[in-house]
């Protein structure tokens, strides 16, 4: 029996104008608008259908702003009929995926990444880190640099087997890129700076993690309407009794997703759509898993080839 899996996008993924079409097409658009705006004080399409991005790229901005773009995408797809059994996320995508099924309502979703975002944003401005995407090389190969190379860098996403995100101190993380070039047993490698003011998912946001478990016990998580998986965990999530912990350890640890993704194939998932900014996650799902359908939704000329 075939199962469908909603892919919830992660920082990086905006653009100006993303979410545009849904707000202007769907009712249910709007009412996540609507959330968003009374949870964060501002008017985010302001922000997003802006045709300058400088500040939709603030992390204080563009994590609330991905999470809306998102929803209206999910909302969208199932107007059009699609239903889904399970959700995933990548690093924020997984508050995106917690409102979407159900643990948190969407006004509630928006309060709780403005939240996050405050906090990571504040925790940015007092480091020097940067992340960048290596691309060829194993895991373990790149594992093997992070831990000879002077200075702090450490693998925090695992994307799928031949890419790897680093971060941490911008020189370490930069001797790091240059080293595995020079040792990689990889035929071609390539070293990606990625859109992200910090170095998120490591250690150097032990400040923002602190603040988010305090904030997230004011909000009640509830048992989700359909099964979710974790970053954190690399697998299944089930123990929904501590969730201030879990999105706090959350931030300072990496993104399993390539672990994340072999258990959802194990599962029985064989269609994926990523709902949402860009097309990152699905071209993820391609390289990892063979013979995966996979397809994204970002607009209403993707929406309807990922209904089709």
């Amino acid at each position: 029996m075939s199962k469908t899996m909603v892919l919830f996008s992660g920082q990086g993924s905006q653009y100006a104008g993303m979410g545009r079409e849904f707000f202007e097409t769907f009712e249910s658009a709007k009412r996540v608008f609507a959330a968003a705006d009374s949870a964060l004080g501002c008017r985010l399409e302001d922000i997003m259908f802006s045709p300058d991005p400088t500040e939709l790229n603030k992390t204080i901005y563009s994590q609330p702003a991905i999470m809306a773009c998102s929803l209206c995408a999910f909302e969208a797809l199932k107007e059009k009929g699609v239903t889904f059994d399970g959700a995933a996320g990548h690093s924020l995508g997984e508050y995106a995926m917690m409102a979407a099924s159900g643990m948190l309502s969407y006004e509630d979703a928006f309060k709780l990444i403005k939240l996050r975002a405050e906090a990571m944003q504040r925790a940015a401005e007092k480091s020097e880190g940067v992340m960048y995407a290596v691309i060829g090389p194993n895991a373990e190969e790149i594992e093997s640099v992070c831990e000879q190379t002077e200075g702090y860098v450490v693998p925090v996403n695992y994307n799928s087997p031949v890419q790897t995100v680093i971060a941490g101190e911008t020189d370490a993380v930069e001797k790091a890129c240059e080293l595995i070039k020079q040792t990689s047993s990889a035929k071609r490698v390539k070293c990606v700076k990625l859109n992200v003011s910090s170095a998120f998912h490591s250690a150097m946001m032990q400040p923002a993690a602190d603040e988010v478990l305090e904030g997230a016990k004011k909000f009640e998580f509830k048992k989700p309407e359909m099964q979710v998986f974790s970053n954190l965990l690399g697998t299944e999530l089930t123990d929904f009794s501590n969730m201030p912990e879990m999105l706090a350890r959350h931030i300072v640890s990496p993104v399993r997703f390539t672990s994340e993704l072999a258990e959802i194939n194990a599962q029985g998932y064989d269609r994926f759509i990523e709902a949402g900014p860009g097309k990152v996650l699905t071209g993820l799902v391609k390289k990892t898993l063979d013979n995966a359908d996979a397809r994204s939704c970002e607009d209403l000329a993707s929406l309807e080839k990922a209904v089709g």
